[in-house]
């Protein structure tokens, strides 16, 4: 579930995060000096607009920080606008987010110090006005990888929001590499710590990854609960809360797959390259979730790395045999772990300022071409969810993208 992003998040002192601030100013060559990125631009016919909210769930304690008595929450929405003239484009990360980034580099053999990671800045408006004419939209939640912050599933959830949907993009404390909230606060991830004190007792790790999957379906239920009445007055009206799906990156796949399983309201379902069982290697057996020994009733979507399908992740399996729903498996061809996410479109840049070896590139994103990697990957998310959420039969997979192929069955 959490491989890669748990040897690397273990790896790392907690002391680290107390002094995020203060290490990352002192290491940080001037700004002027520091490599900045871009993201790719949406493929929809909308412009996209965002608004960040604070949700707090009082009924719930704080399942990392026991001596808070509520569960506080970032999140991000997504929607078509009707108008984006004066409207600043977001920043992927916010100051207090990407010097937490920077500190917990999840971007292995990347000198994170020597990146303005703030300065990024998102294909989505701040405030900018819906486009009320063709809704109310499909909602799309997104939750990251274990350790990631929200804001690195930006490409693909802008995207969506381009085509018609409502994609609300959620953030979950502490385990988060780092959130930031309207006063100015930063919570750190304590992902590391804990792991830490977990290793290497087997059992213990495995309750690790159980508490951090139940802490992020609990998120996610609360959300679905709370976002309805918690909406800007500019927003209501905008989602359908009849069409909901979801879709995650690693641990926020199995996220994903695992909340659609404990509350109905989820209808359609995507997995980025996320084992849905409490192991770290993607080939392990045992230990399944919930989701994997009894299976799904509603669509879901499996959409796996290179190499990553039926027959190698028994996760994977399990959860095919079990499920009675229809049921979709695709391989990207050429991919690693982190292509699904915006390292596929932030590392070549990395690479050609920082002159990164090739042997990082691939690890890292794989070799299938960036360009080709994003757009496969959007078109396998629209599709998917075109079908399950707007009842469209002319979007199918996978004969116009060739570097996706259906699983062997």
């Amino acid at each position: 579930m959490l491989t890669r992003r748990t040897a690397l998040l273990s790896a790392v002192a907690a002391t680290a995060l107390s002094a995020v601030s203060a290490r990352t100013a002192a290491a940080a060559p001037h700004p002027a000096e520091l490599v900045r990125l871009t993201l790719p631009a949406p493929s929809g016919p909308h412009p996209v607009g965002t608004v960040a909210l604070r949700l707090v769930d009082t009924a719930r304690p704080d399942p990392w920080i026991t001596a808070q008595p509520y569960r506080e929450l970032m999140i991000s929405i997504r929607y078509p606008a009707r108008d984006i003239g004066g409207h600043p484009r977001a920043p992927q990360m916010l100051p207090g987010e990407a010097a937490g980034f920077a500190a917990v580099n999840n971007l292995a053999d990347v000198p994170a110090d020597k990146v303005d990671w703030a300065a990024t800045r998102t294909h989505a408006h701040e405030g900018a006005p819906v486009d009320r004419g063709r809704g109310p939209y499909p909602v799309v939640c997104y939750s990251s990888g274990a350790g990631d912050p929200r804001s690195l599933g930006t490409t693909l959830c802008d995207d969506l929001a381009s085509r018609g949907y409502v994609v609300v993009m959620l953030d979950h404390t502490y385990d988060a590499t780092a959130v930031q909230f309207p006063d100015g606060r930063v919570e750190h991830t304590v992902l590391p710590a804990e792991y830490d004190k977990a290793y290497p007792d087997k059992k213990r790790i495995t309750a690790l990854l159980k508490k951090t999957v139940a802490v992020r379906v609990a998120d996610t239920r609360f959300l679905l609960d709370a976002l309805p009445r918690a909406l800007p007055r500019e927003l209501r009206g905008t989602p359908d809360w009849d069409r909901v799906g979801m879709f995650g990156h690693s641990a926020g796949g199995f996220t994903a797959l695992q909340a659609m399983h404990d509350d109905r309201r989820i209808v359609a379902g995507a997995n980025l390259d996320g084992v849905v069982a409490y192991v770290q290697d993607d080939g392990d057996s045992g230990n399944l979730s919930t989701v994997a020994v009894e299976g799904l009733d509603r669509p879901f979507l499996l959409l796996g790395k290179d190499g990553n399908d039926l027959s190698t992740v028994p996760s994977w399996n399990a959860l095919w045999r079990h499920s009675r729903g229809p049921r979709e498996g695709l391989t990207l061809r050429g991919a690693e772990h982190g292509t699904f996410t915006d390292e596929e479109a932030m590392v070549p840049q990395l690479a050609r300022r920082l002159g990164l070896s090739r042997k990082t590139v691939v690890n890292l994103i794989g070799t299938v071409a960036p360009a080709s990697a994003i757009s496969a990957e959007r078109a396998c998310l629209a599709s998917f969810f075109d079908r399950r959420l707007r009842d469209r039969s002319d979007t199918g997979l996978p004969g116009r993208v060739p570097e996706v192929q259906p699983f062997a069955r």
